[in-house]
């Protein structure tokens, strides 16, 4: 399994620049002396720089390292992923074996280079710092504000636990330090109470401010477990506001602990110093969810008009008719922009397999529409019903550069597919793939299908997968087939609402087998098999519940569990 963290890293937390498609490369086509030749110009498009300092990830974009995020020995909780973040990818080609790359292109590329990768020289120097990606909606101009307090006797602790050998101050200034950090980083306002809550008085005083002031999240440092210090984490767990408590080695005994075990709203976590990774990822919860909540999603279906909200969710849906993104896509011009990123895109492309340059280019303008919708109509996410019936601009380039830019796209108008993108991009800074499950008896495994996947699988801030252009099942159009790395972890979410009820969340765990090609099988082109963790029998094969799944990359399983019982979700885990 590969580790995303060194574990000798002294770091709690890192802010990692976001790495974005550089399109910065206009190619131009010159006629000298009737020959043609490539000339690529280091211009930055400053229209579609700006889209992406606008775009919805919202101020996710860090890591958490080393001591901050060992969680089982897992892989990266939320951040960059070093052996793809700097080092030269040892699947790359020497420059010039792409099918789809001019001999002319090859001196700007490095030896080695991977034609999936940014335009440039290296890695590092294509970085280019930007602003935490937005969509304009009202998710990516929030705030999440948390209140946060510890708790602990005003005298020394003695005999005592923790007891006389524990550091309280020391202690209390490294967390103070990680929790301040860690709200800059998350773009979060924190209010942390300066001093200690000393008494049931000063408890039932922070409570009630609490309550009067309805911040988005709480934070409770447990510091002793003496006196007044677990009767102050019930009673702020009793709130309603989602809460959680923290409580370092020495601070906790299972008898402290179990009247919140199974408390929805509030999550514990219970461990020694050094593995403080829990409760930044506790803040990390609680920023993805007030942004969840504040998020808005543009649905294109039929001929509708008007607004919902996603019950419990609490995300907005705007509903458009389809005709809009039609007529958007129909006014977008074949411009220098449109060339430039069609043109990049089938330079880095491992092959291009039956879609013609006009193909490439016109699902580029559905991507240039999207954008264009999304900041008019302030949206965080998109989504479309009836792409089969449309001709010449489906979405499926627009709706997977949108993916890698940190905008959740969901095919098929499936609002539910938008929630468990939204929550996987929100929570774990990566994309997720929505897909059509099929079983393979054979192999006892879940294939997963689609038109379409977003290739940076790793994280917004790294390098993308290996990928082709081809066409879809369709045999028209253009879209993009990304490799998935054989051995992975992955996990599963599929977000499930019934009017009026608890919405729940299915989890799957499990691992990539392989990709499988299409053709000459059929179905969608993006197809990935899966061995799901536990599933073992055919019966079990045949009958894993669910549709428009959302697979990700990393072994997610207990996160998703915690921010389940943290938002009052209900929790269906299978295998």
């Amino acid at each position: 399994m590969e580790k995303i963290f060194n574990p000798s890293a002294d770091v709690l937390l890192v802010q990692i620049p976001f790495l974005i498609f550089s399109y910065s490369e206009l190619l131009q086509i010159t006629a000298h002396k009737g020959e043609k030749t490539n000339k690529i110009t280091s211009t930055m498009k400053k229209s579609r720089r700006d889209f992406i300092q606008k775009s919805a990830l919202g101020a996710t974009g860090f890591a958490l390292a080393a001591h901050s995020l060992k969680v089982s020995g897992k892989e990266n909780m939320v951040g960059a992923h070093p052996e793809h973040a700097d080092a030269e990818d040892s699947t790359n080609r020497d420059a010039g074996d792409s099918p789809n790359r001019d001999a002319g292109d090859s001196p700007n590329h490095d030896a080695g280079d991977s034609p999936n990768r940014d335009a440039g020289t290296s890695l590092r120097e294509r970085r280019e710092m930007v602003k935490p990606v937005t969509g304009g909606g009202p998710a990516s101009r929030y705030e999440p504000r948390i209140m946060a307090a510890m708790v602990r006797r005003r005298e020394d602790y003695g005999m005592w636990w923790p007891g006389a050998v524990y550091d309280g101050k020391a202690a209390m200034d490294r967390y103070t330090a990680q929790l301040k950090q860690t709200a800059r980083t998350l773009g979060m306002q924190l209010e942390l109470r300066p001093e200690p809550i000393y008494s049931h008085e000063e408890a039932d005083a922070w409570v009630a401010k609490v309550k009067n002031s309805s911040p988005d999240g709480i934070v409770l440092l447990v510091m002793d477990r003496q006196q007044h210090s677990w009767p102050t984490a019930y009673k702020v767990a009793d709130i309603g506001i989602p809460t959680i408590v923290f409580a370092p080695l020495g601070c906790a005994f299972h008898q402290n602990t179990s009247p919140l075990a199974e408390k929805p709203g509030c999550v514990v976590y219970s461990t020694t110093l050094e593995d403080s990774g829990q409760l930044l990822f506790g803040m990390k919860m609680l920023e993805a969810g007030a942004k969840i909540r504040h998020s808005r999603c543009i649905n294109f279906r039929g001929d509708q008009h008007g607004e919902s909200i996603m019950e419990d969710l609490g995300i907005t849906v705007q509903h458009l008719p389809v005709q809009t993104y039609i007529d958007e896509v129909n006014q977008v011009p074949t411009s220098a922009d449109v060339l430039a990123m069609a043109e990049d895109l089938m330079r880095r492309a491992h092959q291009r397999l039956g879609p013609t340059r006009e193909d490439v280019i016109n699902g580029v303008k559905g991507y240039f529409a999207a954008r264009r919708i999304l900041e008019r109509e302030k949206g965080d996410s998109i989504t479309l019903a009836g792409c089969v019936d449309l001709e010449k601009y489906r979405p499926c380039i627009g709706w997977v550069t949108l993916s890698d830019e940190g905008i959740p796209s969901a095919c098929e108008g499936d609002l539910e597919a938008v929630a468990s993108k939204t929550i996987v991009q929100y929570l774990f800074n990566r994309p997720g793939f929505q897909q059509d499950p099929v079983p393979d008896t054979a192999n006892r495994a879940f294939i997963g299908a689609h038109c379409q996947c977003a290739t940076r699988l790793n994280g917004f801030d790294q390098p993308p997968e290996p990928f082709s252009i081809t066409h879809h099942h369709g045999n028209t159009d253009a879209t993009i087939v990304p490799r998935w790395r054989e051995g992975q972890k992955v996990t599963a979410i599929d977000v499930i609402q019934q009017k009026g009820e608890q919405s729940q969340i299915h989890l799957f765990t499990g691992t990539v087998m392989d990709n499988i090609s299409v053709p000459p099988n059929g179905g969608c082109v993006v197809s990935v098999r899966f061995k799901i963790d536990g599933i073992e029998s055919s019966r079990d094969v045949l009958t894993t519940p669910g549709f428009h799944q959302v697979f990700f990359y990393g072994d997610y399983g207990r996160e998703i569990e915690d921010f389940c019982k943290l938002y009052d979700l209900k929790l269906l885990k299978y295998g």
